[in-house]
């Protein structure tokens, strides 16, 4: 499945979306250049990346027992392990996640056998898509890099969005809301770098004191700075005048913005993206990744759960109770006072060992994928034949 990087063009550019009739664009605002933007994204980027995609069968049977199994069928256990021979299921989910935040919209092509089972998944790297109807079915035509171009009915496709609202198909493009930032963000790293470069440059201004033509004025100070401001000149460093001028030294002033007001736009930019800077330096607690999780990764990974089912599988297969989970291990992130604690979750089968030695970053051990109960814990049968849960047998 070359249909995507052959021929492609060497000079990759990542570029945002915006609105174009029907679809949406691209334009050159070069997002993903911006150490800012980069790394707002990449704690969001790494999570949605660990969460590991599971195949889930969940019957009910006449006498209302409920099976589950967890990857019952292997073709499906490896599609979400490999969806395609260039990358894992985390390169993909990264690669997905990173075209979420850039351009509020990510897709991914779904690729059947003859017999209509998923075979391979590929994230699309266009640059342009519009909506076309064929047969009042909805069909996008993607445009690549490389000039060329391809149509797939949407059914195909696995369509992830953010801030949906105006299109009925697209996600709102970040454009609008991040361009004046990114233009304060540009003046004021180039206002830096000037005045460093300016900082090491000495300026003069000859005052001479009686009038003079315009090509001698020119004159002479050419001579001036070819006799005593050159690097090779044999007096660098050292001026002599006449009475006829005076040399006064000018120092270059340059405008730098101060510490208040660069941390301010970039608080914005933070807050566009739903970050702060702890986050983006790893040096948050406990509870505060646990409040961004939930705000910025979790409805992320609930999207592509509900996307994965709905596109994998048919309304047949869902009805038997087939769905795609991503199981994300937020604990990891925990103390290890928090981590020890749940060890009581597991003489309870609430969790098995092996979920718990994962958390710890334990190897699993044999059996240990089995709940486990404690026995002065159960339901009871009390006198009038009703079940009861108590704690003493």
């Amino acid at each position: 499945m070359g249909l995507f990087f052959k021929n492609a063009s060497k000079k990759e550019r990542f570029e945002m979306v915006v609105d174009r009739g029907e679809g949406f664009y691209s334009f050159n605002g070069k997002l993903y250049h911006s150490d800012i933007v980069r790394a707002c994204i990449k704690p969001r980027t790494k999570a949605i990346g660990k969460a590991v995609a599971k195949h889930v069968r969940e019957t009910t049977a006449k006498d209302g027992t409920t099976d589950i199994r967890v990857n019952p069928d292997a073709y499906m256990k490896f599609l979400l392990e490999e969806p395609n021979p260039l990358m894992s299921g985390q390169m993909l989910q990264e690669k997905v996640a990173n075209q979420l935040a850039l351009n509020n919209n990510a897709f991914i092509l779904i690729i059947r056998d003859a017999n209509g089972l998923p075979v391979e998944l590929y994230p699309i790297p266009c640059v342009s898509v519009y909506k076309e109807y064929r047969n009042n079915e909805l069909y996008l035509r993607f445009f690549y890099r490389n000039g060329k171009n391809s149509i797939f009915p949407y059914t195909e496709i696995i369509h992830l969005r953010d801030d949906f609202l105006t299109d009925d198909v697209f996600g709102d493009r970040p454009g609008e809301a991040l361009e004046e930032l990114m233009e304060c963000v540009t003046t004021i790293d180039q206002g830096i770098v000037k005045a460093i470069k300016n900082s090491s440059i000495i300026r003069w201004l000859l005052k001479f004191k009686s009038s003079m033509r315009p090509e001698d004025l020119k004159s002479n100070v050419t001579e001036f700075v070819k006799n005593y401001l050159t690097v090779d000149s044999e007096a660098f460093g050292a001026a002599g005048v006449d009475g006829k001028a005076d040399a006064v030294r000018v120092e270059p002033k340059d405008y730098v913005p101060n510490a208040a007001v660069t941390d301010r736009i970039t608080e914005r930019i933070y807050n566009f993206f739903g970050t702060n800077k702890k986050i983006v330096n790893s040096s948050y607690t406990e509870d505060e990744w646990i409040s961004y999780y939930e705000g910025s990764v979790s409805p992320v990974i609930e999207q592509m759960s509900a996307e994965y089912t709905r596109k994998l599988f048919t309304r047949r297969e869902r009805g038997c109770g087939n769905r795609i989970v991503f199981e994300s291990l937020n604990l990891t992130f925990a103390s290890m006072s928090t981590k020890m604690n749940l060890v009581q979750f597991v003489d309870r089968a609430i969790m098995t060992p092996n979920e718990v030695r994962i958390i710890l970053n334990l190897a699993p051990i044999p059996g240990g994928d089995e709940a486990l109960l404690r026995k002065d814990t159960g339901k009871l049968t009390t006198e009038g034949g009703e079940e009861d849960e108590g704690g003493q047998d």
